[in-house]
């Protein structure tokens, strides 16, 4: 890590760029501070009183508070994954049900014209058709008959036939919708258990920043926000800023268009616009808006869509966050992202290397 003269310099250099790249006004000055600047200093009651925190100081609760958003948003994970099987099992509970309606009425339409025969076969004295072939006597109605009982055996094979491979069908359709059934009431399950997750994580972290004074919830940020600079500084000064890519591709440009948009909206868990969002939520709308279907969650986003370098990663790239992939934000260029944060904050700019990076994932990679 470059600690001289020349690398402070350079991140300085990187961190205007990015904002003046950006033209948002909206941007906290300091968000990209390099290493060795001063950030704000600390207010009275930030010590280890911790104020009305019952004796954390305002570091512990902070890193209480993020720990538990960050479970929170873990569990946001499973619990859009849940939904979305949820979704598509009932899908195929319908599409099941829909096929067992044909296939009961093929089976009624069969039965009937197997009863048809039965009762043929009975107005016919119950002897059989060959039986009474052979007590013909005139030989051209003799082989007439032969022809017509070869029909008549062909199609009463074809009709079995038919009624055993339709009985099948409706036994492997009873199979299916068992198991799909079973299938459904496992992701209702982990849906249920994921929510109530949240909400407890939720709630936990707001009663904690309740608990705050004003003054102490406005320092809490700023600790994040030293935090977030810090850790891009710290990026920045790998020299990372000189081999990133800052083309986007049309469809790559559009979703940025899109993200940009968004910017002062506010976050809520499960939401996916267009009022409010969370991140995977944010980077599935932009990239639906830009014309491409992807998964709706960052842990199938970061599992599905095509990996890229973080060296290679230009705007309108994913980049996924945290061993768990638990958070995603869209690279819009010179070293900068757009997010939406956690409860509480809203949609934003921040720096790409603010947060642990998993890796980067490209929608539109051919």
């Amino acid at each position: 890590m470059r600690r001289d003269g020349r690398g402070r310099g350079v991140s300085v250099a990187a961190a205007t760029a990015l904002v003046c790249a950006l033209g948002l006004s909206a941007v906290p000055e300091t968000a990209y501070a390099a290493p060795g600047e001063p950030g704000p200093a600390p207010g009275p009651g930030g010590g280890a009183d911790g104020g009305a925190t019952g004796g954390q100081s305002l570091e512990e609760v902070h890193q209480e508070v993020d720990g538990l958003y960050r479970k929170a948003e873990s569990a946001t994970d499973a619990y859009n994954l849940a939904r979305e099987k949820q979704a598509r099992q009932e899908k195929a509970i319908l599409k099941i049900a829909r096929a067992v309606v044909k296939a009961q009425k093929e089976m009624a339409g069969l039965r009937k014209r197997a009863g048809a025969m039965a009762r043929a076969q009975y107005r016919g004295g119950g002897m059989p058709a060959e039986a009474r072939l052979f007590l013909n006597g005139d030989p051209g109605e003799f082989l007439d008959g032969v022809t017509l009982a070869r029909k008549g055996e062909k199609a009463t094979h074809g009709l079995i036939g038919r009624l055993e491979r339709t009985q099948a069908a409706l036994d492997r359709y009873a199979d299916s919708a068992s198991l799909e059934w079973e299938r459904l009431d496992r992701s209702r399950a982990k849906k249920a258990a994921a929510k109530k997750e949240i909400l407890r994580k939720l709630a936990r972290a707001q009663r904690l920043e309740s608990r705050l004074a004003k003054d102490e919830r406005e320092r809490l940020r700023r600790l994040e926000e030293d935090k977030a600079r810090g850790a891009q500084a710290k990026w920045l000064d790998t020299g990372i800023l000189r081999e990133l890519g800052s083309g986007a591709t049309a469809m790559g440009g559009r979703a940025v268009d899109f993200a940009r948009a968004q910017l002062g909206k506010n976050y809520v868990w499960g939401a996916v616009g267009p009022d409010t969002y969370d991140c995977s939520g944010l980077t599935q709308r932009a990239w639906s808006a830009a014309g491409r279907a992807i998964p709706r969650t960052s842990q199938e986003q970061w599992r599905l869509l095509p990996k890229v370098s973080t060296k290679a990663m230009r705007p309108g790239d994913l980049i996924i966050y945290f061993k768990d992939a638990s958070h995603v934000g869209m690279y819009v260029g010179s070293g900068a992202m757009i997010h939406a944060p956690r409860p509480g904050r809203q949609v934003t700019v921040a720096g790409a290397g603010s947060m642990p990076i998993l890796g980067v994932v490209r929608p539109d990679a051919r």
